[in-house]
C-alpha cells in the first residue's frame, strides 16, 4: 500500500509542477509530513528528511519538464543558467540552515510560506506584468507558434539575488522555488508565461542538484521513498508539461491554492501545538 501512495504523491508533484512551473516539492514536503504524522499510510519522518527526499525527486521533475519542453522549444537556457549563479549557493545556505530547525519551528515557516504561496499564486493571475524596456542589461526575444513576438529583459544582479532567495527557500524547504520564480520572471522581467514556466523548471533541475547533494551529505534522503516517488514525478511531470502547452492552468491552480492554504494552516497549528 505505501508503493502505491509514494507513487500517487510523485505523479501529482510532477504534474502540478510541471503544469505551473512549481516543481512539485510544495506538493511532496507537506504530503509525507501529514500522511506520516496524521495517517496509517506511510511512516512518520522528520521534516529535514521530507526536505531532502523531495529535493532528490525535485532532480528527476526538473530534468523531465525540461527535457519535455524542449520539444516545444520554450526553454531560455541562457537566462536559466544565470539565475543559476544565484539559485546553487542559496539552496546550499538553506539546506544548511534547515538543518538547524526543530520540527515545531519547520512547522510553522513551512505553513507560512505555503500560505504565502497560495498569496502569490491568487494574485500571480490579476497583476499586469510590467512592460519590459530595454536596458543596459539582458534582453531576449521569443517567438510564439502564431508569429507573436515577446521581448522582455532583466538586470543580471536583480535576477540573481532574486534566484539566491529562490535557491535558500528550495534548500529550506524543499520545493522547487518555482512558486517564487515565475511570477518574478512574469511580472519583474516581462517573460512570456510558458517561457517563464519551462525555464523556471531548467533552473529547478539545476538548483535541485546542488541542494540535495548538500542534504546527501547531512543524511536527509530517504533513499527508498526516492525511489518510489520519482516514476510517478517523472511520468506526472511530462504530463503536466504537455498539459501546459494544450490548456489554461487556472482551475488546476485554484484547486493547488486552497489545498495550499488549508495544509499550511494545519502544518502551523501542528507547529503551536
Amino acid at each position: 500500500m505505501e508503493w502505491i501512495v509514494l507513487i500517487a504523491i510523485g505523479f501529482a508533484a510532477g504534474s502540478l509542477g510541471a503544469l505551473a512551473g512549481l516543481g512539485g516539492g510544495i506538493v511532496i514536503v507537506p504530503s509525507l509530513l501529514f500522511l506520516g504524522t496524521s495517517t496509517a499510510l506511510l511512516t512518520t519522518i522528520s521534516p529535514q528528511q521530507a526536505v531532502g527526499t523531495s529535493l532528490v525527486i525535485m532532480i528527476f521533475t526538473g530534468l523531465s519538464s525540461t527535457l519535455a519542453y524542449m520539444k516545444y522549444k520554450t526553454v531560455d537556457y541562457k537566462s536559466g543558467l544565470l539565475f543559476f549563479i544565484g539559485s546553487g549557493p542559496g539552496g546550499i545556505v538553506g539546506a544548511i540552515v534547515n538543518k538547524e530547525l526543530s520540527t515545531h519551528s519547520f512547522y510553522v515557516y513551512f505553513g507560512i510560506f505555503m500560505i504565502v504561496m497560495a498569496i502569490v499564486l491568487i494574485f500571480r493571475s490579476k497583476i499586469k506584468p510590467l512592460p519590459s524596456r530595454r536596458t543596459k542589461g539582458i534582453t531576449r526575444e521569443f517567438i510564439e507558434r502564431d508569429g507573436k513576438v515577446y521581448t522582455y529583459s532583466f538586470q543580471s544582479g536583480t535576477a540573481i539575488c532574486i534566484a539566491f532567495i529562490v535557491g535558500f527557500c528550495s534548500g529550506i524547504f524543499g520545493i522547487g522555488g518555482g512558486a517564487l520564480m515565475v511570477p518574478a520572471m512574469i511580472l519583474l522581467f516581462a517573460f512570456p508565461p510558458h517561457v517563464a514556466v519551462a525555464t523556471s523548471m531548467f533552473m529547478i533541475f539545476l538548483s535541485a542538484m546542488v541542494s540535495s547533494v548538500t542534504h546527501v551529505a547531512l543524511g536527509n534522503v530517504l533513499w527508498l521513498y526516492a525511489v518510489l516517488l520519482v516514476p510517478g514525478a517523472w511520468i506526472g511531470a511530462k504530463f503536466g508539461a504537455f498539459l501546459n502547452t494544450r490548456l489554461q492552468s487556472n482551475a488546476l491552480v485554484m484547486v493547488l491554492r486552497i489545498i495550499l492554504i488549508l495544509m499550511g494552516i494545519r502544518l502551523i497549528y501542528e507547529g503551536l501545538a
